[in-house]
């Protein structure tokens, strides 16, 4: 199975992740994108990097500063004197898995760059729509600690990404085994171990996975559920319960069925919904997040059972 090889080939380079590449892999073949959010020296762009050689895709890291612009991004035109005519460079989002590492750093105007890109698959530069490779995942990392010089993210891109994954420190067992193999120097690369036709079946299969009315309403109604809590000023979007959707099929097909079940939806409504939920500030100052939010609105909607 995709999963089991791109979890072991990763394991070559990582230890405790296997969750981690679990979603990431579902946000990939769904056709998503992903917030990491962790503290530094976590592996964050170690893991990025390795889970696309896994892939065989093309890997790209932007580092997101102040004083980053747009064109450092998407690229810009430029006129070649030998040629004596204008020429695309293309910037770094060229690439099938771009890590943008500390994504609030860079100022609103250089994130919403991310937008279109994002949406659509492709950027403008300078009019021109120019399409992005496939497939193509932004994996952005931020750090939950930093407060001085970040720029909060802006709403609407925020809802652009699938998931949002956290990022902990390692059990101490498994903390323990990745001291231990780096004193051994048994760390390696990952390399290629899923074909690019394999990735595109798994893709086209991934769509053909079957969702009962009975599902889709369920999908719904926990959607509803978090927009009508009187906790929060935005609840769960439509493209939310979208994402939720082809995530739910993903997962039912990496786990071997040809159908989606109510524990598919469960397992990942907290990573696909509750980075979206704004909270009201009294309610915030009190502790209650978006995972409350979700977690309540998944106990409170009935589970489908036929």
């Amino acid at each position: 199975m995709i999963l089991e090889k791109i979890q072991r080939e990763v394991g070559k380079a990582l230890v405790g992740m296997e969750k981690t590449v679990e979603l990431m892999t579902i946000a990939l073949i769904a056709g998503g994108h992903i917030l990491l959010e962790g503290v530094p020296g976590i592996a964050k762009t170690t893991l990025s990097r390795n889970f696309a050689k896994t892939l065989g895709l093309k890997f790209s890291r932007i580092q997101m500063t102040p004083d980053l612009l747009p064109a450092d991004i998407i690229g810009h035109t430029f006129y070649d004197m030998r040629k004596g005519e204008f020429k695309i460079r293309k910037g770094p989002i060229f690439a099938n898995v771009v890590l943008v590492d500390e994504i609030n750093r860079a100022s609103p105007k250089t994130q919403s760059a991310l937008l279109e890109a994002m949406e659509e698959r492709q950027v403008s530069m300078e009019g021109i729509p120019l399409k992005l490779p496939e497939p193509f995942i932004v994996l952005a990392t931020m750090n939950p600690v930093e407060m001085e010089g970040v720029y909060e993210l802006p709403t609407a891109q925020v809802d652009r990404f699938m998931m949002k994954i956290d990022l902990t420190y390692l059990p101490e067992e498994s903390e323990k085994a990745m001291l231990k193999r780096k004193n051994l120097g048994k760390f390696t690369e990952a390399n290629q171990v899923v074909l690019s036709s394999e990735l595109v079946q798994t893709r086209r299969e991934v769509m053909k996975i079957h969702v009962s009315d009975a599902i889709i309403d369920y999908i719904y109604r926990i959607l509803q559920e978090t927009r009508l809590d009187e906790r929060v000023i935005l609840g769960a979007s439509p493209r939310a319960g979208e994402h939720l959707l082809y995530a739910a099929k993903a997962k039912a097909y990496l786990e071997g069925r040809g159908y989606v079940i109510p524990d598919d939806v469960k397992e990942l409504a907290i990573h696909i919904l509750s980075h979206r939920i704004v909270v009201r500030p009294e309610y915030e100052v009190e502790g209650t997040n978006g995972k409350d939010i979700v977690r309540e609105a998944l106990e409170k909607v009935e589970v489908p059972t036929g």
